[in-house]
């Protein structure tokens, strides 16, 4: 739980009232996942991740806004609460994003055998955007003051990297290629296991 909160235990009557999250997750935790202490809703961190991992594949209002996440499921197991959480609960996740596809490229299904942890900035690196970047090829914009196309890159931490100007798509899509894949291969090696074997194997596929 929070640091400034503990588990308070739920009440029969609290239980009763708990319906099914997104119409499949079953919350069967015995205290109080959602609780106020002086003015202030304190919610179980183990609670957050697995309601925003339900949210993304079972609500439908959700994936109108986020269409990439239509057809992504959650394993029967995590269906259950208490499941996910044990699981959690052995993760390095203090600051970190749950992610299903980076040790299984294209994988829709959250399970302990296709998730982990990673940071936001490793997250954004690998996010290649393609449902967002328009007719151009990726990391490729046209210049128009210049009539060029401009090689762009995001260096993993917010920011957008120019590579340089190209008379063609094609030179400006090999030199985004090249700079990410230096880009993801030199963070990959600082990385442990899995995640490590995972970024160099996505280097190897995607570039």
């Amino acid at each position: 739980m929070n640091n400034q909160s503990k588990e308070v235990p739920a009440s029969k009557l609290s239980l009763t009232r708990r319906k099914p999250v997104y119409g499949v997750g079953i919350n069967d935790a015995g205290y109080m996942t959602r609780q106020e202490i002086n003015n202030k809703q304190f919610i179980c961190p183990f609670y957050v991740k697995w309601q925003g991992m339900m949210r993304r594949c079972y609500s439908s209002e959700y994936q109108k806004n986020r269409p990439t996440y239509i057809g992504c499921t959650v394993s029967k197991e995590w269906h259950l609460f208490s499941n996910f959480k044990s699981w959690m609960e052995s993760q390095d996740w203090h600051d970190k994003q749950l992610d299903k596809d980076i040790l299984v490229q294209g994988n829709k299904t959250y399970s302990r055998e296709s998730c982990i942890f990673v940071e936001a900035s490793i997250n954004t690196l690998l996010n290649n955007c393609s449902a967002t970047r328009g007719e151009l090829m990726l990391g490729v914009t046209l210049d128009k003051e210049n009539n060029k196309f401009r090689a762009l890159c995001s260096n993993g931490f917010g920011k957008r990297i120019t590579i340089g100007r190209y008379l063609t798509e094609l030179e400006a899509h090999e030199a985004y290629k090249e700079y990410k894949y230096k880009l993801i291969s030199e963070i990959a090696l600082q990385q442990s296991e899995p995640l490590k074997s995972a970024m160099l194997n996505h280097v190897i596929l995607e570039y």
